[in-house]
C-alpha cells in the first residue's frame, strides 16, 4: 500500500519519500493496510519532513502514541501543552532530568505539529498558535520547576520592607518579543525573551542571602540553559536574549524601574517596533501586566507618529542592504515582497496611530490587517491581498522548515528540494508554484512601497532648495536676508525675515538633536516653495513658523509634512486664510493628521455620521476609564471644529452650514457625555425611580438656550443649558449606595458639567454657561419639570421668557422631551398685555446697550456687532418680542428656535412685512458672517460702522417700527 502512495508522488520527490519510509519502518510495523487515510497522510508528511522520519525511527512507538491518543487529528483544548507538561515535570527531581524530559515533550509534539500542517489538518494560524503555546509551556513549566528549584537553595527573592509595608516575594517575569509574543512562532523559530523582575530586595529563607539581581540573574542562566542547550536530545528552543536593554551587553535581568527608565530615556525605535508584540510568556503574569502598562507610552505614543515611516524605512534599506551583501533574495522573509514587508506595513500604523487607536494595540498581524481600511483608510482590497499573501508566505516558510527543523527561510536551489516545496505547497510543479510565490511577492512589493517607501517630493527646484537651507545655514545681515526674501517673492521681506530669524534663534532649535534638525531642513525648503505662492506670503509665513516652533520637540510632525506633500499644501493654503486656524494647530499639533485626507477635510459629515463616528470610539474604551474617555471626545470635536473651519474658509460650506455642523457636533457629543455620566452614575447607585416600582428611562433632559438652542453655534461658543428631571422627590435609588432621586440628578447635572469643562490635555470641551436655570445661579442645578413649569409660569421675568424663546431640549427622555416642550409652548403662548410687555423688552435692550454697547464717546467710530444699536441683540429682540406677543394667536411663531425659521414664520402669518423680514434676514446672517471671518481671523471688538451701515440703519427702522411705533 505505501509503495503504491508513494508511486503517486511526484517522480523527482520519490526516492526521498521512500527513503525516509524505510528509515522509520519500524514505526509502520502496525500500520494497517485498512487505515487507507493515517497510510496518505504518512506518504504526504515523509515527502515533505525528514524532521518527521528521524523521529519516527528514534521513537518507534510514537506513531502509535499520536494516532492511538487521536492527537494527529485533532486540535488541542486551551492549557493542553501547559497541563501535560506539568504533570510530565511533576515527576522531575534534578535539572539534567528536566533538560531530557523537556526535549522529549518538545520531540513528540512537533511531530504532531509538522504532521498538521502537512497535511492541512490545521491551517496556518492553527500551526503558528500551537508551537506558541508549546513554547509558552515549555517556557513557563520550566521557570516554575527552576524558581521552586532556586528558592531552595538561595531562599525566597522580597521586596525591600517600605513605609510599615511589610516585604513581598518577588517572582521572575518573562517577556516573550517578535513571533512568540504575537502568538506566530515558526516551525523552526528561535525564541526571544527579556526578564524582569519587580524591585530590588534581598532573599529569604535559603542557606544564603543573594540580592534579588543575583537571585534572578542565576534563574535566568537556568532557564537559558534548560532551553537552549544541545543535548543528546537536541534543544527545546534556540533562546535569544539580545532584545533586552543594553543587547548582550547589558545585565541578564533587569529591575521593572530599571526596564522603564531604560526605555523612556534610551529606548530606540526598533526597540518600539519590537516591543509592539511583547507578551507575557511566563512567571507572574500580573507583575508582568504591570510591567507592559508601564512600557505602554513608550510603544504608542498619544498623538499622531508619522516618525515611524522613517524608522521602518531606514530598517527596511537595512536589511536590503544585507540581503544584496548576502544574495538572500530567495528569502521569503527578508527578500523583497516577503514576510518583513507585510509585518512593516501593519507595524507602521500600528506605531504611528496605536497610542489614538486601541484597536490597533494587538499583537497578530492577521488580527491587524483587517482593521486598516477602517482605521487607516488603506484600501480593503489591498489589505486582503497582503493577508492572502502572508498566508501563502508563512505556509512556504513552513514547508521550507518542515524539512529538517532548520531556522531557515530560503528556497532550496536543487531540483529535488524544489519539487518537495512545490508538493507540500500543494502544486505539481516548482514553475507554477513559483509563479503563484512572485504574484504574491509583487503585491506584497507594490503595497509596502505605498506605505513605506519614499513618496515623491513636492515639485520644487533643487536650486531654490538649496537657496532657503543656504539662507539657514547662514549668518545674513538684516539688508541681505530682506533682499534674499525679496527676490523670493515674499510680500514683506522684513516681516518674513524676522519670521525666519525668530525660529531659526529659538531655544527650541538651539537645542534640537540631530535626527530632528535633519527634519527640519528636510522640511523648510517646501515648505517655503509653498508659502511664496500665496498671496499673502510673509504674514502666512510668520503663522506657519509659530506652528513649526510649537511642534520641534516632536519632530515627527515634521515627517508628516515631509511624508504629504498635499498636507502641507493645505496648512499653507488654510494658513494664509486664518490666524485662528494656525493658532488652533500649533496649540493642538495633533490635528494636523485631518489634513492628510483631503476629501474627509472639505466634507463635514452628516449628524449621523457624527453620531456613528463617536460612537465607535467610545466603544473601544474601558467604560471605567474617564481620562481617555474624556481624552476621545476632546480630539472629536477638536477634528471636527477644524474640518468644518477648513470647508468655511474655502468656501465649501455657506454660514448657515457650518452652525448647523457646530451645533450638530455639540448635540452628539452631549449625547454621549449624557451617557457616559447615567452609567458612571447607575453603576454606583442604581437607576433612580419614576414612581415606585418603575425606573426612569432616563426621565432627565438636556436643555439649550442660546446659540446652541438657537443652531446657531460658533467657533468657541460656550453652551448655555439647564437641566430638568422629571422623577419623585420623595424616592431613592435602589443601588448598593442608595442615595435621594434629587441628589442623584444633582450629581448627574454636575458629572456633565465636569466632562464638559474640566480641562485635560486636550483642553476642554465646552465651556458651560448654567446661569439661565430657573432663579439663576442661586437656584437648583437641576430643577423637576413640575418646579420648572412653575417658576415659568409665575416667577420667571420676561427676558427669561424670551430666553425661552430659543429653547430646546439636546439630549435626554424622548417621553420628557415631549412634555417639556407641551411646558414651553405654555408658557409662551400664554396672552400678553402688548404695551406693557413692549415696555419691558425696550427696557431690557437698553439696559444691555448701556452694559455692553460702545460708549457713546466712541459709537461714530466703533460697531458692536452683537450689542450696539441697530446690531444683532436687536434683531434677535424684535423675533422674541414677536414671538411673546403673538404666539397666543399664532403658535407657527414658536414651532422653531432659531431666527431665521421664526422671522419665516412671522412673514408667513402677516406680523411683520415681507420686505422687513427679508431685510432681517440678510442683515442677521451678514453680521454672523462678518463675526465668523473675526474669529477666523483672531480679532475681535467692535468693527468699522462704514461697512455695515446699511445694515444697521435698516434694523434700526425696523425695530422702531415693531417696538416704538
Amino acid at each position: 500500500m505505501l509503495s503504491q502512495l508513494i508511486k503517486n508522488l511526484p517522480p523527482l520527490i520519490q526516492p526521498c519519500a521512500a527513503l525516509n519510509v524505510e528509515k522509520c519502518s519500524g514505526s509502520l510495523e502496525h500500520l494497517s493496510d485498512s487505515e487507507t487515510g493515517l497510510q496518505q497522510a504518512l506518504i504526504r508528511v515523509l515527502a515533505g519532513s525528514d524532521y518527521v522520519a528521524d523521529q519516527l525511527s528514534r521513537h518507534p512507538r510514537l506513531l502509535d502514541d499520536l494516532s492511538g491518543s487521536g492527537d494527529l487529528f485533532s486540535a488541542y483544548p486551551a492549557n493542553t501543552y501547559q497541563q501535560r507538561l506539568e504533570r510530565r515535570l511533576a515527576e522531575v527531581d534534578s535539572e539534567e532530568q528536566l533538560h531530557s524530559v523537556l526535549r522529549q515533550f518538545r520531540q513528540r509534539e512537533m511531530v504532531r505539529i509538522i504532521w498538521r500542517d502537512l497535511t492541512r489538518a490545521t491551517d496556518m494560524r492553527g500551526t503558528t498558535a500551537d508551537l506558541s503555546a508549546l513554547a509558552d509551556a515549555c517556557i513557563d513549566q520550566t521557570l516554575t520547576w527552576l524558581y521552586d528549584d532556586c528558592c531552595s537553595k538561595w531562599g525566597t527573592p522580597h521586596s525591600t520592607p517600605a513605609d510599615g509595608s511589610p516585604a513581598q516575594p518577588q517572582k521572575l517575569v518573562v517577556l516573550g518579543m517578535g513571533k512568540l509574543g504575537a502568538y506566530e512562532l515558526n516551525l523552526s523559530s528561535d525564541i526571544d525573551l527579556i526578564f524582569a523582575y519587580p524591585e530590588k530586595g534581598m532573599t529569604e529563607g535559603g542557606r544564603r542571602v543573594l540580592a534579588n539581581q543575583d537571585f534572578f540573574s542565576r534563574l535566568g542562566q537556568k532557564l537559558i540553559q534548560a532551553l537552549d542547550s544541545i543535548t543528546a536530545d537536541g534543544f527545546v528552543f534556540r533562546t535569544d536574549m539580545r532584545l533586552r536593554p543594553y543587547g548582550a551587553s547589558g545585565p541578564l535581568v533587569c529591575s521593572f524601574p530599571a526596564m522603564e527608565e531604560y526605555y523612556q530615556n534610551q529606548g530606540r525605535d526598533w526597540e518600539r517596533y519590537a516591543m509592539i508584540k511583547a507578551r507575557v510568556v511566563g512567571g507572574d503574569q500580573c507583575a508582568g501586566a504591570e510591567l507592559l502598562q508601564m512600557l505602554r507610552p513608550f510603544v504608542y505614543r498619544k498623538y499622531i507618529d508619522f516618525s515611524a515611516f522613517d524608522s521602518l524605512r531606514s530598517m527596511k534599506e537595512m536589511i536590503n542592504k544585507e540581503v544584496r551583501r548576502k544574495g538572500l533574495h530567495g528569502n521569503v522573509k527578508l527578500g523583497a515582497g516577503g514576510i518583513r514587508e507585510v509585518e512593516f506595513v501593519a507595524q507602521a500604523f500600528q506605531l504611528i496611530r496605536g497610542g489614538r487607536d486601541p484597536r490597533l494595540q494587538q499583537r497578530e498581524l492577521l488580527n491587524i490587517l483587517p482593521l486598516l481600511p477602517e482605521t487607516v483608510g488603506i484600501p480593503e482590497t489591498a489589505a486582503n491581498e497582503l493577508i492572502e499573501a502572508y498566508t501563502f508566505l508563512r505556509n512556504t516558510e513552513h514547508a521550507i522548515q518542515a524539512v529538517a527543523d532548520r531556522q531557515t527561510q530560503e528556497l532550496p536551489a536543487d531540483q529535488v528540494g524544489q519539487a518537495r516545496i512545490a508538493y507540500s505547497m500543494g502544486f505539481d510543479h516548482w514553475d507554477s508554484f513559483l509563479a503563484e510565490l512572485e504574484r504574491q511577492r509583487d503585491r506584497v512589493t507594490r503595497h509596502f512601497a505605498d506605505v513605506i517607501a519614499p513618496t515623491e517630493a513636492a515639485p520644487h527646484s533643487a536650486g531654490q532648495a538649496s537657496d532657503w537651507l543656504q539662507l539657514w545655514n547662514s549668518e545674513f545681515d538684516e539688508a541681505e536676508g530682506e533682499s534674499f526674501f525679496a527676490r523670493h517673492g515674499l510680500d514683506d521681506p522684513q516681516q518674513a525675515r524676522k519670521a525666519f530669524n525668530n525660529l531659526k534663534s529659538s531655544r527650541s532649535v538651539q537645542v534640537m538633536q540631530a535626527v530632528g534638525y535633519q527634519r527640519l531642513q528636510a522640511v523648510l525648503p517646501k515648505l517655503m516653495d509653498e508659502v511664496v505662492a500665496v498671496e499673502n506670503s510673509a504674514e502666512t509665513l510668520e503663522r506657519v513658523l509659530l506652528l513649526i516652533q510649537a511642534v520641534i520637540r516632536r519632530s515627527s510632525y515634521l515627517v508628516l509634512l515631509a511624508e504629504n506633500p498635499g498636507a502641507m499644501r493645505q496648512l499653507v493654503r488654510l494658513c494664509s486664510a486664518s490666524a485662528w486656524f494656525s493658532e488652533t494647530l500649533a496649540r493642538q499639533p495633533v490635528l494636523l493628521d485631518e489634513l492628510i485626507d483631503q476629501r474627509s477635510l472639505y466634507s463635514p459629515p452628516s449628524k449621523e455620521a457624527l453620531q456613528s463616528d463617536l460612537r465607535q470610539q467610545l466603544l473601544r474604551i474601558p467604560q471605567e476609564d474617564e481620562e481617555q474617555l474624556m481624552d476621545t471626545l476632546r480630539y472629536f470635536k477638536s477634528a471636527h471644529v477644524l474640518i468644518v473651519a477648513a470647508s468655511d474658509i474655502t468656501g465649501v460650506l455657506p454660514l448657515m452650514k457650518v452652525s448647523d455642523y457646530l451645533t450638530w457636533l455639540a448635540e452628539v457629543i452631549l449625547e454621549e457625555v449624557l451617557e457616559i455620566a447615567w452609567r458612571q452614575l447607575t453603576e454606583k447607585h442604581g437607576v433612580p425611580l419614576k414612581a415606585s416600582g418603575v425606573s426612569c428611562d432616563p426621565d432627565f433632559i438636556i436643555v439649550g438656550y442660546g446659540k446652541l438652542g438657537g443652531i446657531e453655534l460658533s467657533y468657541g461658543s460656550d453652551l448655555d443649558l439647564v437641566f430638568v428631571h422629571d422623577a419623585d422627590a420623595s424616592l431613592f435609588t435602589p443601588g448598593h449606595k442608595p442615595i435621594a432621586n434629587t441628589v442623584f440628578f444633582t450629581r448627574l447635572g454636575q458629572k456633565i458639567i465636569h466632562i464638559l469643562n474640566t480641562f485635560t490635555t486636550g483642553g476642554h470641551l465646552y465651556e458651560v454657561d448654567m446661569r439661565l436655570r430657573p432663579s439663576g445661579n442661586s437656584g437648583l442645578l437641576v430643577s423637576s419639570l413640575k418646579a420648572f413649569s412653575e417658576y415659568q409660569q409665575k416667577e420667571a421675568w420676561t427676558w427669561e421668557h424670551q430666553a425661552l424663546v430659543r429653547a430646546r431640549v439636546i439630549a435626554g427622555s424622548e417621553s420628557l422631551r415631549q412634555r417639556f416642550e407641551q411646558v414651553r409652548a405654555e408658557v409662551l403662548s400664554q396672552p400678553r398685555e402688548q404695551g406693557e410687555l413692549t415696555d419691558e423688552v425696550v427696557k431690557m435692550r437698553e439696559k444691555m446697550r448701556e452694559h455692553l454697547g460702545t460708549a457713546e464717546k466712541d459709537a461714530q467710530a466703533l460697531f458692536n456687532l452683537k450689542q450696539d444699536r441697530g446690531g444683532i441683540v436687536d434683531i434677535e429682540f424684535i423675533v422674541q418680542y414677536s414671538a411673546l406677543a403673538h404666539s397666543h394667536r399664532y403658535p407657527q411663531l414658536i414651532e422653531y428656535t432659531d431666527n431665521i425659521r421664526i422671522l419665516d414664520a412671522m412673514e408667513q402669518v402677516g406680523v411683520i412685512p415681507a420686505d422687513d423680514a427679508e431685510t432681517l434676514r440678510e442683515a442677521y446672517k451678514k453680521y454672523r458672517s462678518v463675526g465668523h471671518r473675526q474669529v477666523l481671523q483672531n480679532r475681535s471688538g467692535p468693527v468699522s460702522p462704514d461697512e455695515l451701515e446699511d445694515c444697521r440703519e435698516a434694523v434700526i427702522r425696523i425695530w422702531n417700527s415693531q417696538l416704538n411705533g
